[in-house]
Order: C-alpha cells, then structure tokens, then sequence
C-alpha cells in the first residue's frame, strides 16, 4: 500500500502572524468604539433611573406629607420643597383641578430653554446627543408640554398615579433635549401631587463622560494610525522590494537581483523572502549550469563529429582495403561514441526535473544493492573483475527513494570501479546504517583519484583516464548523473582513496534514513 506523500510545508512558530496584526490593527478602533458606546449609554441609563427614582421620592414625601398639616400650611410646604430641589410640586384635588402650584407667587425653580437662542455648540452638542441615540437605539422621548389647561387630565402619570395608587414617573425631552422628569403621586386623600424638573445636570454630566471616552477614542485612533504605519513599513515596504525582485527576475536579469532576505525577521515576511532569495539563487545556478552545459555538449559533439567527417571525407580518395577498413573502424566508434554521448547527455538533462516530479517511497538498499551486483554478475560485463556484496541485515538500510534512478545511480558507480580495476581485481560494494544515514561504499582496485581531481570527476564530460583507454566507451556523464541524483535525493556523494588497501579508489554514497527506521530504533 502505498505511503502518502511526506508534506515538507514548513512550521512555523509565530506568535505575531501578519494575520493577526492586521486583524489587531482594523477591529481595535472597533473594539474600543463599541465598548465606549455600552459604557455610556449603560451610565446614561443608569443616572436617569437614578434621578427618576428621586423625582418619585420627592413626589411620595409630598403626598405623605400634605394630608397630615393644615391646608393652610401646604403653599408654604410645596414651595420649600420645590426651592430646595429645583422642581416643580404641584397639587390637584379631588377634582382633577390644580389646588397648590410652588410657583405661584415665586420666581419659577427652572426654565425650558429655546434652541434658537443658545449659541452654535449647543446645537454640536445636541448633533452628537441625536447621532448617540440612534447608533445605541434609543427610542426618542415625548416633547414635554405644559399643558394649556392645568389639570390632573392633562398629566398621564397623575392619571395612573391616581387609578393604581402606585408613584408614576415619566421621562420627557425639553426642546433643548435636556430630560424633563416628572412624578405623581396619590395622597391619602385621594388627591394628587405632581413634581417636575428640568434636570440639565443630567445631560451636562453625560456630555462631560463623552467627551472623556471621546478623548480616550482619539487616542486609539492616534495609536491605531501609528500602528497603521508601522505595519505599512513592515509589511508593504518588504514586499514592494520583493515584488520588484521578482519583476526583475522576471526579466531575465537574475544574475544582476540581489533578492533581500530579512534574516531578522522570522514572520511570513521574512519566510517569503528567504525562499524568493532561494529561488532566485537555485535559478541563477540553473542558468549557469545549462549555459555551461551547452558549451560542454557543443565542445563534446564537436570532436566525434570532426573525426568522423575527416574519415568520410577521406573514404572517396583511398584505394588501400586496408586503409579504408580501418577508416570504417573509426566511423564506427565514432557513431557509437555520439550514440552513448547523446544518450547521456538526454539522461543528464532529464534527471533533475523527473527527480522534482515523482513521488518517493520506502525503499531496502540492501535489497536494491544486492540486485544490482546480481545483475552486474548474470550479465558477465565485468571481464576478469569480482564483485563483492556486503549484505546488511535485513530492513535496516531503508531510505525514501525513486529506486529507478538511485538504482541508476549505483550502477554508474559500479561500472566506475570496473572500469579502472585491473584484470582479477575485487569490487568490494557495502551498505550499512549508520545513525540516522544510511552509507553505500564502492571501493575498487585501480589507481585511485588524485586528489586535486577528485572534485572535478563529478563535472559533465570529465573523465580521468590513461591516454587511449576504451575510447568512446566513456562520456564523461557518469559520476556528474550519480551526484545529480544522489543530490536529488539529498545525500552526498564523494570519493577518496581506500584506507585498507595500497592503492584504489572509495566512493561513498550518504542518504538520510526513512524516518519510520529512525524513529524505530533501526528495527
């Protein structure tokens, strides 16, 4: 069955996502706004209930009062009252008409303000009182009226005060729209007493916490603002540049970008621009890599194809069988040096992008090596060389792998060590794990890689080899596909010389373990 494919997205650990700072930054205005309008308007309420509460007091210590001093008492009781209260206590009998008013025969305790004659902050303020009302949903409240004929009819709270029995208290607006808070009561005697007041320090002190939240509101704007701007910097800033990088790119100018990478920065920011660096510099060497490849494919054509035409052009005007047989011998080769050459160089080219498409999977090295050396020994292709296998226990050398191409790979190596081993030599080939890699080693007999070449024989059409040997056998393709692959798999590759013989060469392949083996303690 087969194993899904391993997901390599990386996971980060941000605490401060771009995300959520951009998120921070548009509800926190939002935030604060919607809290300042509960806070307010749960205060408003709670201060008018407040104040009705007095207003209704005030009107049951009126009624309780007034029945039980001499009628003649009672001017003197309403206007004390209402002088130190501010409001307006009145009387109505029986009857419904008005009895006792505390502003007859006194300055009146309050005045109703007319909007036209206050100045133009006055009517901001009753702007932003209207704009308040509707965001919260308050239900706008009854213009207050004195009534043109003063009686108990005329007052619906003094009406269900006087059916019920109960204190009945009703909230009006003044046409300035300061509330007018009005109370009835019924008195023991089945008469009725009214309290009004225009209470404008109610809305003085609600306009004086607006203006305080509208501070407060002021300063998040302000903070919001600067944080605006410094997600501005932090964000759009780095990704212009980015963008530009990439337009430049674009353009076919990679050598000349130098693509920024926040190296400081370890947020989605910094993330993408480290791999827009990396993908510009992976480009950069594709690019240099298939510029040098051409110049190396063109150089290594050239060669075949000039000896072959100098040996057609010179079968017209030779008569000697002799001659003209070892003219077709060297046709030969060269027909079939270009046939492995073209071969290579088509494998070359196609390892690195089949490698980034297929899907790797579990793969037993022991078992794929042994395979290899098998096949190497049925098909007698090593001449008088012996092959010799190290077989590692069974289901520990496992890496995730194409095995067509890492099988590819070895066989490269294999026939590398062949090649240069003399006749009745031992190709020793081993595969062990060790830690969390798994090594393949390919010693041979032969005489070893000098050591300033042993980093250009994994170069495209470098072949260190006597002058004359097996020519147009080798193309020089070999070990660059091995270290293509090996890479593609991300192992490495490398050579040195063997450490327990007097002469030869050690090819070491180092692939990172399946992690199933890993974890599993090598079971």
């Amino acid at each position: 069955m087969a194993e899904p494919a391993p997901d390599f997205s990386p996971r980060l650990k941000m605490p401060w996502r771009l995300s959520r700072r951009i998120l921070g930054v548009n509800l926190i205005i939002l935030l604060v706004l919607a809290l300042a309008l509960l806070f307010l308007d749960s205060f408003r309420n709670q201060l008018r209930d407040e104040r009705q509460a007095q207003t209704s007091n005030l009107a049951e210590l009126a009624a309780t009062a007034v029945p039980k001093i001499a009628a003649g008492d009672v001017p003197m009781l309403l206007g004390d009252i209402g002088g130190a209260t501010g409001a307006r206590v009145r009387l109505y009998g029986r009857d419904g008409q008005l009895r006792q008013d505390s502003w007859r025969g006194t300055q009146p305790s309050y005045r109703l303000r007319d909007p036209a004659t206050q100045r133009w902050t006055k009517e901001a303020a009753r702007a932003l009182d209207r704009a308040f009302n509707f965001v919260v949903g308050e239900r706008s409240l009854t213009d207050f009226v004195e009534p043109a004929i003063d009686r108990v009819q005329a007052w619906p709270e003094a009406q269900e005060a006087l059916r019920t029995g109960r204190t009945t208290s009703v909230v009006r607006s003044a046409p300035d729209l300061t509330p007018v808070l009005s109370a009835a009561a019924r008195t023991t005697t089945g008469e009725v007493v009214l309290v009004t007041a225009n209470d404008r320090n109610f809305t003085r002190t609600v306009r004086q916490e607006r203006t305080k939240l509208g501070l407060g509101l002021l300063a998040a704007a302000l903070f919001s603002f600067f944080l605006s701007l410094f997600l501005a910097r932090t964000i759009a800033r780095p990704l212009r540049r980015l963008a530009l990088a990439a337009h430049r790119v674009r353009l076919g100018r990679s050598r000349e970008v130098n693509v920024p990478r926040f190296n400081r920065r370890k947020d989605e920011i910094g993330l993408l621009a480290r791999a827009v660096s990396d993908m510009s510099q992976a480009l950069r060497q594709r690019m240099d890599n298939l510029d040098a490849f051409a110049a190396d494919v063109t150089h290594e054509l050239k060669n075949p194809l000039a000896s072959l035409r100098s040996a057609v052009d010179g079968l017209d005007s030779i008569e000697d069988p002799a001659l003209r047989r070892q003219l077709l011998d060297v046709v030969r080769q060269d027909v079939h040096r270009l046939d492995r050459l073209i071969g290579d160089i088509g494998e070359a080219a196609r390892t690195d992008a089949e490698l980034a498409r297929v899907a790797f999977e579990p793969v037993d090295l022991g078992t794929l090596v042994g395979n290899i050396c098998q096949g190497w020994q049925e098909r007698r292709l090593t001449g008088n060389v012996r092959i010799a296998f190290a077989r590692p226990r069974a289901a520990s050398a496992i890496v995730m792998a194409e095995p067509h191409r890492l099988a590819r790979a070895i066989d490269n190596l294999i026939d590398n060590a062949v090649s240069f081993s003399p006749s009745g030599g031992l190709v020793e080939v081993a595969v062990a794990a060790v830690g969390e890699n798994v090594r393949i080693r390919i010693d041979d007999e032969g005489p070893g890689v000098p050591a300033a070449s042993r980093e250009a024989i994994f170069n495209r059409f470098v072949s260190v080899r006597p002058q004359g040997d097996d020519f147009g056998r080798h193309s020089g393709l070999g070990l660059a596909i091995a270290r293509a692959i090996v890479k593609g798999h991300d192992g490495e590759i490398d050579v040195a010389d063997r450490d327990d013989a007097p002469s030869g060469a050690r090819f070491t392949i180092c692939l990172p373990a399946a992690a199933a083996v890993v974890e599993g303690g090598q079971a």
